[in-house]
């Protein structure tokens, strides 16, 4: 879950390719250039390309995998323009993944001979180019009628593999020989289209100018080469009308990746996991007041949280009933509940671009002073962009807390998958209790919190999460024992 600067170093998210090397490749056979096609489809794209025209040596920079579970990404704003120099670390651009957005830190040195993807573009598959680099001292100039088809063009968004029967290809060899022919409909088939029916041709950015705008492309003038519509010709353009007011009476916001990915996971949560719900009244009056003689006596050196012993609390609950520190897992066919021996509590971060959970690693080991600091950072990093992967992924449980909103009594969270349970936690609340005395009953005010824990009811049974609730009570209401 994610967002705008995420520094990380991809040594080999570049595909590299000399021009004069490829062209002195000898002739393959077809079955050869099939298994070479399949494994190295950027090779084989650049092979025609030499084979057609003459660039001078260069190399190209390809989108790339930039977590795990990535395909394609978007483009975000580059940080350098064709002609540039780059250094080993150098940010080249921002590229939306389907976690975060992230800075692609180059690894190599060189000049920026020619952009291929423009800022705004969108699903660019991992491996397509995005840009020419060159030797220091190269003609820039040279790669000015560059273009992506002249770099093969985009690689193929990776196809489901679970659509084609395994048993049925390796026998029947006519359908590998016919492979090759079958991509010409993509392109012939766009040609037979009839003009009115046939999109036009728009940039990408244009594109996403035009929604924005609600600018309808449709017989949009192009000042672009061949006709292509430009963000220069959205702009002068007029935005679309709507036939009773004049104006558009909602607008269409593009969903990111890290949105959608947002969206998939929690719909999946809610599919394949069911949930059921505890709730309990925890009473954090010790808490406070140990948290206050705590930062009264620490000098300024930390500045601890009611979310901080919460955090701590869950950890001690994990270790006091394990099967709530577990997850389900499915592989091979089989199903397993893995149950994990430390606590790496997610805490759930609202940033401007959705919602990210970074881990904090072995709460089970650490102090009040460690967590805080801790999950101060991660909170600024998660909110500034800046969380690599490792920090956000792993987790074993999640709390989430919305205490800071006074109107947020109690609320209940969806389980972050694959994990089996989530504590959502409301705002503090000074209640009235009868308390019996010598002198007889009287009314002391009570500081309240409503915790409501989902769980996963292929894990985590009724009666357990019932008994993990009781121990957070335990150790909340007597905090001396986080101490220990």
């Amino acid at each position: 879950m994610v967002a705008s600067a995420i520094r990380m170093r991809t040594p080999s998210a570049m595909f590299m390719s000399r021009g004069a090397a490829t062209m002195r490749r000898p002739q393959v056979s077809s079955k050869l250039q099939e298994v070479i096609q399949t494994q190295v489809p950027a090779l084989s794209a650049l092979s025609r390309f030499y084979a057609s025209k003459s660039f001078p040596p260069h190399t190209l920079i390809s989108m790339p995998a930039l977590s795990p579970t990535m395909t394609a990404g978007n483009i975000g704003v580059w940080q350098k323009k064709a002609g540039d120099a780059l250094q080993p670390g150098d940010v080249l651009v921002e590229i939306e993944t389907d976690k975060a957005q992230m800075d692609f830190e180059f690894q190599d040195e060189g000049v920026l001979a020619k952009l291929l993807k423009e800022s705004g573009e969108k699903d660019v598959s991992v491996g397509s180019p995005i840009a020419v680099l060159v030797e220091e001292g190269s003609d820039v100039s040279a790669f000015e009628s560059f273009t992506l088809a002249d770099a093969g063009g985009d690689k193929p968004a990776p196809a489901e593999q679970k659509e084609e029967p395994k048993s049925a290809e390796p026998q029947t060899p006519a359908p590998a020989e016919e492979a090759p022919a079958a991509q010409e409909p993509e392109t012939s088939g766009e040609k037979l289209q009839p003009s009115l029916d046939r999109e036009p041709s728009i940039s990408p950015a244009a594109k996403v100018l035009a929604l924005e705008k609600g600018v309808s492309i449709k017989g949009l003038k192009g000042t672009g080469r061949g006709g292509a519509i430009t963000k220069e010709d959205v702009e002068k353009a007029k935005p679309a009308t709507t036939a009773v007011s004049g104006e558009a009476t909602f607008e269409e916001i593009p969903v990111s990746s890290m949105r959608k990915t947002i969206a998939n996971r929690l719909k999946q949560s809610m599919t394949e996991n069911p949930h059921y719900f505890v709730s309990t009244t925890l009473s954090v009056t010790k808490l406070m007041k140990l948290r206050q003689a705590l930062n009264a006596s620490a000098d300024g050196q930390y500045k601890l949280s009611v979310n901080d012993f919460l955090v701590k609390a869950c950890a001690v609950a994990l270790l006091k009933v394990p099967q709530v520190n577990s997850s389900w897992r499915e592989e091979n066919g089989q199903a397993v509940i893995r149950q994990h021996k430390t606590a790496d509590i997610s805490v759930a971060v609202s940033t401007p671009t959705g919602l990210i959970t970074p881990v904090v690693k072995n709460v089970q080991g650490l102090g009040l002073s460690s967590i805080s600091k801790q999950v101060k950072d991660l909170g600024k990093r998660a909110r500034e962009n800046k969380l690599k992967p490792e920090e956000y992924q792993g987790g074993t449980f999640t709390i989430s807390n919305m205490g800071m909103n006074a109107a947020v009594e109690r609320f209940t969270a969806v389980i972050n998958p694959p994990q089996a349970g989530i504590l959502a936690v409301g705002t503090t609340r000074k209640v009235a209790i009868p308390v019996e005395t010598e002198e007889g009953t009287v009314t002391e005010w009570d500081d309240q919190i409503i915790v409501t824990g989902s769980f996963d009811h292929k894990v985590v049974d009724g009666a357990v999460g019932g008994e993990w609730i009781k121990e957070l009570k335990k150790v909340v209401e007597n905090p001396l024992e986080l101490l220990l």
